[in-house]
């Protein structure tokens, strides 16, 4: 894998452009094999884009609080508008908001929004709904998966087009927080929004949908972006099983499809009509456990668990080599502050043993809860776990989840699970949302005292070399402390017919070009 990391200064980025929105810390993406044959083709209009996904549940919402899945956040992104957008050499652009701009501490963010941005109902754009819909993420009662990061909020205004953000504490990321998924902006009244409506700015407007089955929609006739948006219509299938979403790409029945199954993807390749596409951002795969239950609120078994994984088996078996070894934090090398400079854990049953002992116990018997809903193979990585950590009397029983439900029924419910994560593009946007105390998605559960300080602390450190130190500090408490085994990061592999065209540069901080494709591909 090529190794991304890259300072802002590398990139020629100062930090008066970080702060007035300009900023450049993505990566470019790899395209796959035939990829980059569409690269200098013209986008046109037409069509209505069939796309399989391997996820999306009979339980999901319009509720910007609880897109938890890659469905459901690429369904937000076709339908919604937001404040800024990640583009896909990694760089922040504006699109509600033209432009913005922060006082010299970082603590108080102006954004200028767009004229002339509309929703499908007809009605404009307004600084109020900007503030309505980011209000609706904080509070005491807000249940939004996104409150952790807009709690520390302490003030929003209108100032003529512009909507002025005051922190608690200066944060240099903030505008990358705003290109979050759930940050959508939606039209509010008297001040709120309705988490039911299927109203937003963005490239699609909603036609029908009936949770984890299908989305329709249809292009957004006064859609702001006349270079965007090209397909009339879209289809969003839910296609769990990867036999299946494969073969509906294969026999025609979509046109896109995400999460290949990687054992097949090369004879995929060799299809006429198909090309595989693949990009590599912080994507990782996980098993957590919760930290509260025994035996893993005992670091020495977290620490025994960590070292019973064969993790170079893990990425040649189940990525196939789309993929590196992961380091238990889920720092990715594309990121600023990744720590290349950590000890990395590898396989060692005499290690493993040790840890055991230091808890007191000469083995160890724990279920591991798994299906592909969580990552194409996870179960399959959950039986070569068990094989490995046998050496080290640690007896790992692999249960087969079913695949519908799995993220409500066993994600954060069973004390030991596989996990997939997109990553984020900052360090802290990514410990904010899975490691913080408390944080809604904070997977294990895991509450270190040390950790919480320096959160906080690095969030507002202006000096480029401590704030560098903290991160590397905090990775490395996850690392040794925490109740995630990350194994490998994955590269994003999808797939789509020859008569599908998109830019040469396809985003790699989420699947499908940043949640992007429906709004930035095309048919040839």
């Amino acid at each position: 894998m090529q190794d991304f990391r890259h300072s802002l200064t590398g990139f020629g980025v100062s930090r008066r452009r970080v702060l007035q929105g300009a900023t450049a810390l993505g990566a470019a993406a790899l395209v796959g094999p035939l990829g980059a044959r569409n690269a200098f083709a013209q986008p046109k209009k037409g069509g209505t884009l069939k796309i399989g996904m391997a996820h999306g549940k009979t339980n999901d919402t319009y509720n910007p609080g609880t897109w938890d899945n890659a469905y459901a956040q690429v369904f937000a992104t076709a339908r919604n508008g937001y404040l800024v957008e990640v583009a896909a050499d990694g760089s922040l652009v504006g699109e509600v908001a033209e432009s913005w701009e922060a006082t010299p501490d970082a603590k108080v963010w102006t954004f200028k929004i767009r004229d002339g941005v509309e929703f499908h109902d007809g009605r404009t754009v307004t600084p109020e709904d900007v503030i309505a819909s980011i209000d609706f993420h904080r509070g005491e009662k807000s249940s939004s998966a996104a409150k952790p990061f807009v709690e520390p909020i302490t003030d929003m205004k209108v100032d003529g087009k512009n909507v002025v953000i005051t922190l608690e504490a200066g944060n240099a990321d903030f505008p990358f927080i705003a290109s979050d998924y759930h940050l959508a902006i939606l039209p509010s009244k008297d001040g709120k929004i309705d988490p039911k409506s299927a109203i937003g700015c963005g490239p699609y407007k909603v036609t029908n949908y009936e949770p984890g089955i299908i989305a329709e929609m249809v292009r957004h006739p006064n859609y702001w972006k006349t270079d965007r948006a090209h397909f009339d219509g879209v289809q969003m299938l839910s296609i769990l099983d990867p036999a299946a979403r494969q073969s509906a790409l294969m026999t025609g029945n979509v046109d896109v499809i995400d999460q290949v199954d990687l054992k097949t993807a090369g004879l995929m390749a060799r299809a006429p009509n198909v090309k595989i596409l693949k990009t590599t951002g912080t994507q990782h795969y996980t098993f957590a456990m919760d930290t509260r239950a025994a035996p893993f609120n005992d670091n020495n078994v977290r620490r025994a668990l960590k070292y019973g994984v064969n993790r170079q088996e893990l990425v040649d078996k189940i990525l196939f080599g789309y993929g590196e070894v992961g380091n238990d934090h889920p720092i990715g090398r594309s990121n600023r502050y990744y720590a290349a400079d950590l000890e990395q854990t590898s396989y060692d049953p005499d290690k493993a043993k040790y840890y055991l002992k230091q808890a007191g116990l000469d083995s160890l018997d724990v279920s591991l809860s798994a299906a592909d809903a969580a990552f194409s193979g996870a179960v399959d990585a959950a039986v070569l776990y068990s094989n490995s950590a046998k050496e080290a009397g640690i007896n790992i029983k692999p249960v087969r989840e079913p695949n519908d439900g799995y993220w409500s029924d066993v994600w954060m419910k069973k004390p030991f699970c596989a996990v997939y994560w997109g990553g984020r593009p900052t360090e802290d946007w990514m410990f904010t949302v899975a490691y913080a105390k408390g944080a809604a998605w904070n997977d294990t559960f895991w509450d270190n005292e040390r950790f919480n300080e320096l959160l906080v602390e690095a969030r507002s450190e202006l000096d480029e070399d401590k704030r560098r130190a903290m991160y590397r500090e905090m990775q490395e408490l996850v690392r040794t402390d925490g109740g995630t085994v990350i194994p490998m990061f994955a590269s994003y592999v999808m797939a789509h017919s020859n008569k599908i065209a998109h830019p040469e540069t396809v985003g790699a901080n989420w699947t499908l070009d940043g949640f992007r494709a429906l709004e930035r591909w095309w048919f040839a």
